[in-house]
């Protein structure tokens, strides 16, 4: 396949994928008092990563178009949308208005098969392939074929499995092409492959993670940015789980959707070698703020519960430990970056965090020195500590030194 040719299967396929986008969102439009509907939010929401997903693919096959990685995500994010479609269109002809469509029981089937293809691409045989579209060694190849017949299984083991799909909200739905005399073997199928791709996922974590070890240069930067996205997700379940322990379930959806986007982008960009050099920059900021909001979110809750029991035999109005508490906290907020971002140059970026200190000792003494001859050899020495160059050397004007 030519290039040029690439190019323009990926960008019809992202074109195909803004057309499901937009079907999809009518269908939960017109679905949104069905129960089993997720909303129209959530929907948009969750077609966030059905678009990055073929957008970052097409990016990259314009410019590898022999690396697979771009192909998954083309493949993966047609999937995403035409899973959303195939649900809407079924709760529409199922629930909605029942029997005004045909083939309801068919798009219910389709979805219940759909999603679990996107995972594997997305999960297994993306981690396996990333950066360069090839594992590790000819050793890690079996564990992308697993991947492969554990995709392949599920979903052959799915498309036939007899009576109800067992998915929601079509529970009641029966398999419109199940066979009854294959219902053993066919279970016996999905669960072989459930093992194969839960195999493929430890071996393609570890083969992450021995590439990372062996890796040098462009390709362990490549993977920090795809380490970063992982950070990010994380984090996001963190959030996520305790909005849903809140009770906003709804808003505990949020960040794990972008989050979901988010490693597409890093992959893009460390694919494309965009900015690679500036993920050192990413991962400082991150764990920075990441840990600012955590040490402020804490301040913040305990100073309103300490506070409100102080008041309580004065006031019994919270509104007062809510505007002092929010006050002290946005009065913290200046000294403890400040120090949290010591903290973390100090643990995490050890030979930043001692070249900055030996360039404020060189500045206080550079004020009382008066000797060319001293300056010069501590200037070269600063520059050998904090530069680590190769060779060193100092001019100065009417004579080289």
């Amino acid at each position: 396949m030519s290039a040029q040719l690439a190019r323009r299967i990926a960008w019809a396929n992202w074109v195909v994928v803004l057309l499901l986008g937009i079907v999809l969102i009518a269908l939960s439009v017109v679905n949104r008092s069905t129960p089993g509907n997720d909303g129209v939010g959530f929907d948009v929401l969750a077609l966030i990563p059905g678009v990055v997903t073929p957008t970052v693919g097409a990016l990259v096959v314009a410019r590898q178009p022999r690396n697979p990685i771009g192909w998954i995500f083309c493949a993966a994010g047609l999937v995403l949308p035409l899973t959303g479609v195939s649900q809407g269109y079924a709760l529409y002809a199922l629930r909605t208005d029942p029997g005004s469509l045909p083939g309801g029981d068919v798009a219910a089937w389709f979805a219940t098969w759909l999603f679990p293809v996107a995972l594997v691409l997305l999960g297994p045989l993306f981690f396996m392939l990333f950066p360069d579209g090839r594992p590790l060694s000819r050793r890690w190849r079996p564990f992308a074929w697993l991947a492969v017949f554990g995709m392949a299984a599920i979903t052959v083991g799915q498309w036939f499995h007899p009576g109800p799909l067992n998915t929601a909200p079509f529970e009641k739905v029966v398999n419109p092409v199940g066979i009854p005399a294959a219902k053993a073997f066919l279970a016996v199928l999905i669960l072989l492959g459930f093992w194969a791709v839960l195999l493929a996922v430890l071996g393609a974590v570890a083969s992450l993670v021995v590439r990372f070890r062996r890796s040098r240069g462009a390709t362990r930067l490549q993977l920090k940015w795809l380490a970063m996205s992982g950070v990010l997700f994380a984090l996001a379940m963190l959030v996520s789980s305790v909005l849903f322990l809140l009770g906003y379930h709804t808003a505990g959806n949020v960040p794990v959707l972008l989050a979901l986007s988010s490693v597409p982008v890093f992959a893009g960009e460390a694919m494309l070698r965009r900015r690679l050099y500036d993920i050192d920059v990413v991962i400082n900021r991150t764990l920075v703020y990441a840990l600012l909001t955590a040490t402020l979110g804490a301040v913040y809750v305990g100073s309103v519960l300490l506070l409100q029991l102080a008041l309580n035999s004065v006031t019994s109005d919270s509104s007062l430990a809510v505007a002092v508490s929010t006050l002290g906290v946005a009065a913290l907020f200046r000294p403890a970056r400040s120090r949290i971002q010591a903290v973390v140059d100090r643990r995490f970026y050890r030979r930043k965090y001692d070249a900055a200190r030996t360039l404020e000792q060189f500045s206080a003494r550079l004020r009382d020195q008066v000797d060319l001859d001293a300056l010069g050899g501590e200037l070269r020495a600063v520059v050998r500590e904090t530069m680590q160059p190769a060779h060193v050397s100092l001019w100065l004007r009417g004579g080289g030194r």
